[in-house]
């Protein structure tokens, strides 16, 4: 059965074109995807990600409980309300999910996960919880609206309690705390995204999401879909989980490599936790794949499941799409590991309809807070 957010029947008085999304009925447009990515890019737009979960992890052990599932190091987090991204991993050091955790206290962290991998994931945190004593609690009675781009954080403060927005502005990037709005409802505003660009994360009663969104309506934010959130994460060199990176990926092919913490205890041994041997195993031996990010010059557009040609062997177009601010197609692709030189010179093709595309290797993000960088 495909499932809708409190915020379905609002989509739809909007004129949303609505699709399936892992299950969920959601909204890919509201009559044009690129006016949608423009408007993130130079001012501000709303997302419903409350098809998202939010989790919540209690009891005396759960930071040692945290330790052991994900593969960044939750000791990086030491003053409530900073946030820190991560993989959780299987043995074989495949991602499972990619998620958010934040520092609430140290009886109390809270993760928001995806919504394509819910039941799997309460099910492995549920199971690896139960040997450290640390309580699972998903929180379905939150609904959450990101509102991103160059004006969203305002946009955001001007709705909140006089005695609240001093404290929200001066929150810095990764990090969230608690708020009300200006009429007394309790919300939890995140400085995250997933679009490249700056703004909030909001997560707020299922039985105040709608007036939220109408009073983000009001002041002037502009609903975005889907499919402005895929370009706009693409373009910021972020990755779809199911799409570039699943079980049968560890983070070292999926450039995730920075989330990884090979780190020690305070004890001085290696922090162990779940699939800390594939990695290194994958370190020692040297990754078999690598993701590079890819332009093509040419007309046309890059898509999932394209062969990509390169010296060292055959890989895919993962991720691919025109790019809106660029005015290319753009993707990410795995690709056999070895050294590819930058630009044109990587001899890098794209098999599309039988005829081999030259493209450009680049470093990614594509674009960071409505630059083109360098390169691209």
């Amino acid at each position: 059965m495909t499932q809708k957010t409190i915020l379905n029947e609002t989509h739809r008085a909007l004129g949303a074109k609505m699709v399936d999304f892992g299950g969920w009925d959601m909204p890919i447009h509201y009559g044009s995807q690129l006016d949608e990515h423009h408007l993130v890019r130079q001012s501000a737009g709303m997302f419903d990600v409350s098809h998202m979960t939010v989790v919540d992890l209690a009891g005396a052990r759960v930071r040692e409980f945290l330790r052991h599932l994900v593969a960044n190091n939750v000791d990086k987090l030491q003053k409530p309300g900073k946030a820190l991204y991560t993989c959780m991993l299987n043995p074989q050091g495949g991602v499972i999910d990619d998620l958010i955790i934040y520092f609430m206290s140290e009886d109390w962290f809270r993760l928001v996960v995806n919504a394509s991998t819910r039941d799997k994931d309460l099910a492995w945190i549920g199971e690896q919880a139960k040997a450290f004593d640390v309580a699972v609690r998903e929180r379905p009675e939150f609904g959450m609206v990101a509102v991103q781009g160059p004006a969203a954080r305002d946009k955001v403060i001007g709705l909140l309690r006089e005695e609240d927005r001093a404290p929200v502005s001066k929150l810095l990037r990764f990090s969230a705390r608690a708020a009300q709005t200006a009429d007394g409802v309790e919300v939890f505003v995140a400085r995250t995204g997933y679009t490249g660009e700056d703004g909030f994360e909001v997560i707020v009663p299922e039985a105040q999401t709608v007036a939220f969104w109408n009073a983000l309506l009001a002041a002037g934010v502009k609903p975005a879909g889907l499919g402005a959130r895929d370009t706009l994460r693409l373009e910021a060199g972020m990755n779809l989980y199911g799409q570039d990176m699943d079980e049968e990926v560890t983070p070292f092919e999926a450039a995730l490599g920075w989330t990884v913490s090979l780190d020690a205890d305070a004890d001085g041994k290696p922090r162990g936790f779940i699939g800390r041997a594939a990695l290194e195993a994958q370190q020692a031996a040297g990754s078999a794949r690598q993701l590079i990010g890819l332009v093509m010059d040419e007309k046309g557009v890059l898509r999932h499941g394209q062969k990509v040609l390169t010296a060292g062997g055959e890989g895919e177009i993962l991720s691919g799409t025109f790019s809106p601010s660029i005015g290319k197609a753009i993707a990410f692709a795995r690709v056999p590991a070895g050294n590819i030189p930058l630009g044109a010179d990587g001899g890098v093709r794209v098999d599309i309809r039988g005829k081999e595309i030259p493209v450009r290797v680049v470093k990614f993000p594509f674009v960071r807070e409505g630059k083109v960088q360098d390169g691209i």
